[in-house]
């Protein structure tokens, strides 16, 4: 099976995203990632105000197959939390780099990115898995 990756996306290894908008990050994870996992059944995400350090743990999603940590791909303050998605944890797959976005992060170092893959290396890595 295919699945998108954005090019104006930096990706982990560890299958989170981010999509920097200034000094936003808006942070999710991939098409990939959510269809490892399966039926999503539970999402725990921080408060608006909790700070997250890059390479973090800043919450879990649970399938009916696994617990994972979700990591944080920078360091700053949450500014926004996806709550309808907690609510309704199955609909992360219908739209994982649109509506199922997670947290919103403003960014305290954008070179927090630098590092991070981009859409053909993140690609790359997860097809040759």
């Amino acid at each position: 099976m295919a699945f998108e990756y954005p090019d104006d996306l930096k990706y982990l290894d560890s299958h989170e995203y981010a999509r920097l908008e200034g000094e936003i990050a808006t942070i999710g994870i991939t098409a990939f990632a959510v269809d490892q996992l399966g039926d999503i059944v539970f999402l725990e995400l921080p408060e608006v105000g909790d700070a997250v350090e890059k390479g973090e743990k800043f919450g879990t999603v649970e399938s009916v197959k696994a617990v994972e940590d979700l990591n944080s791909p920078v360091t700053g303050t949450v500014v926004e939390c996806n709550t309808p998605l907690v609510d309704a944890p199955e609909h992360l797959a219908d739209d994982p780099y649109g509506e199922g976005w997670l947290i919103k992060v403003r960014v305290d170092d954008p070179a927090d990115l630098d590092d991070a893959l981009s859409a053909s290396e993140y690609q790359e890595q997860v097809e040759g898995e």
